[in-house]
């Protein structure tokens, strides 16, 4: 008769967990945070060995994490989905005319985008007019079908008020015989231009 052998067959360690901070599908800027149910032991389909990781780069990912326990037996989790949606492109501002001009006139301002525009005037137009007496600083911010925005830089607009009405006032009678004159004052001095 042998000599007696011993074996051993060690338990797997339990599933691991991931457990989510947030939102799995958010846009770009953003973030979340995955937790393992097991404190030391863990190797994330990403290569990280932390209890967690963070997600925040643009792309799609399915991820998983291997608890491996002192025996040297492992368990992988579930697998967890992260989409980090790209931002859409900045918006572009383009006027139809000058930006600074007199009351009486106006100024046409379009997005780069069709659709999903929200002006900082609250506006949700592809196309807005500004022709109000007044000093502007405009932005418009687009939203696409993730919900992801992008926010254009800002363009002014003067809109500048016109003078008061100029009076003409008389020296005299504005009938009268040839030979006699009336001379006719401008209650402006300077910046005049009679007919």
């Amino acid at each position: 008769t042998s000599a007696p052998i011993s074996v051993t067959v060690n338990a797997l360690p339990a599933t691991p967990i991931i457990t989510a901070s947030g939102p799995t599908t958010f846009c770009f800027g953003n973030s979340v945070d995955l937790t393992s149910s097991y404190v030391g032991g863990n190797t994330w389909s990403n290569a990280a060995t932390t209890d967690a990781i963070n997600i925040n780069a643009v792309g799609v990912y399915t991820i998983d994490v291997t608890q491996t326990d002192a025996n040297g037996c492992a368990s992988t989790s579930a697998p967890i989905n992260v989409t980090v949606n790209a931002l859409p492109a900045t918006p572009i501002i383009t006027a139809s005319g000058p930006t600074t001009f007199c009351f009486g006139n106006s100024v046409d301002l379009t997005s780069s985008y069709v659709g999903g525009n929200a002006w900082s005037t609250t506006a949700t137009t592809d196309i807005i007019n500004i022709s109000a007496v007044g000093l502007y600083t405009i932005d418009v911010t687009h939203t696409d079908v993730n919900g992801c925005s992008a926010t254009s830089a800002p363009i002014s607009v003067t809109v500048n008020a016109l003078p008061a009405t100029p009076i003409i006032t008389a020296s005299g009678p504005t009938t009268f015989c040839f030979g006699n004159s009336v001379d006719l004052t401008s209650s402006y001095v300077g910046g005049n231009t009679w007919s």
